[in-house]
């Protein structure tokens, strides 16, 4: 024990015989190595949020992504419609059997001597609610 303070002792003297310059470098140096943990440790945070968060991070992707799904659903819905439209274009044009047909539904025509009667649309029944007819 007594020979651990000596030791103690004597590298305190040394400490203080060295010069000032070099015990500052020293200082310097032991006082920057956590710093500059935190300074790392801080700029990973930052690009890690960047990545996450950024102009173009994950929830800009993901919500690109989806809007990509539903364009192409889109798309594939229109391509459909289209197909089904060309069809009847073309079922139109070739067909006379069509044509009577698509007169007779959608324009009201009627062939000579054909009598259309129209029947009035069913009205909607309003509820009432309780305690309204009192």
């Amino acid at each position: 024990m007594f020979g651990e303070n000596m030791q103690g002792r004597r590298d305190e003297l040394e400490e203080e015989q060295r010069p000032i310059q070099v015990r500052a470098r020293d200082l310097w140096h032991r006082a920057w190595q956590p710093a500059g943990t935190v300074v790392a440790v801080a700029l990973a945070g930052m690009l890690m949020w960047h990545v996450v968060n950024g102009k173009h991070g994950l929830t800009v992707w993901n919500q690109k992504r989806a809007e990509d799904q539903q364009l192409r659903r889109e798309i594939q819905d229109l391509q459909s419609e289209n197909t089904q439209l060309k069809k009847n274009v073309y079922r139109l044009q070739n067909d006379p059997g069509a044509i009577v047909h698509e007169a007779h539904e959608k324009l009201h025509y009627a062939k000579p001597n054909e009598v259309i009667i129209t029947l009035p649309s069913q009205p909607k029944t309003q509820t009432q609610p309780a305690g309204a007819g009192r």
